[in-house]
């Protein structure tokens, strides 16, 4: 059986999660602690990051593009018209180029503050304090970037066109990890929040949703599929 070497509230393990149980590949999840900089994790990947994708066989794929990628090449063909990076050439460039924006934008401009400061200041760094200008910083982004999902929802089915993409699960991660600390202005815009409903009402949502991290009370909405 494959393993996946994550983080609960790593949305880049989180993209890769729900890809992985959108194609019903069965992986047995080891959960690391990044910070922590164990030398078996770093000969895994030396970057010290979530996620790493051990396949059978023993091929070691460390980074949720790189696995993405990967499993496109190994699995994608199998899964027909539900294949999650489509073979015509524009789809594909606009998923990965979402993927991408999600991943690298989001990540950097919400994700990523708001996982520091409310999440490994608090558990892995002895007790500090969370730096509320930067919540405010993450909180005060995310709002663009719903307006952003809103806007490419209202054109299309999907975030990448009319079929469900990587691009659909790596945004639908970070906002999870947002949704889970409670983050999510849900009222900036209504195609934004219609579209994670659907992608959320997915069987593939369905460990993310019953995820808990110790000593953490996940936000209002996070276990809704209708709120």
């Amino acid at each position: 059986m494959p393993t996946l070497i994550h983080h609960p509230l790593c949305p880049h393990s989180r993209f890769i999660r729900l890809v992985l149980a959108e194609y019903g590949i069965e992986t047995q999840l080891l959960e690391e602690r990044a910070g922590d900089r164990r030398a078996e994790f770093l000969e895994l990947n030396p970057a010290g990051r979530t996620p790493i994708f051990v396949d059978d066989g023993g091929q070691i794929v460390p980074g949720a593009g790189p696995i993405a990628e990967y499993l496109d090449e190994t699995r994608g063909a199998k899964a027909g018209p539900a294949r999650l990076l489509p073979r015509d050439m524009e789809t594909r460039v606009e998923t990965r180029r979402l993927v991408d924006w999600f991943n690298l934008k989001f990540f950097d401009e919400v994700t990523n503050w708001l996982i520091t400061e409310k999440v490994h200041k608090r558990y892995l760094a002895q007790g500090s304090a969370p730096d509320m200008d930067c919540v405010r910083v993450a909180r005060a982004n995310i709002r663009s970037h719903m307006r952003y999902i809103g806007f490419l929802t209202s054109e299309r089915k999907w975030l990448a066109g009319d079929v469900l993409t990587y691009a659909d699960f790596a945004a639908a991660a970070h906002i999870s990890c947002a949704d889970y600390l409670g983050d999510v202005p849900w009222e900036e815009d209504e195609h934004a929040k219609h579209w994670y409903q659907r992608v959320k009402s997915r069987p593939a949502f369905r460990p993310l949703i019953a995820d808990r991290a110790p000593g953490m009370t996940p936000g209002r909405f996070y276990a809704e599929l209708d709120f």
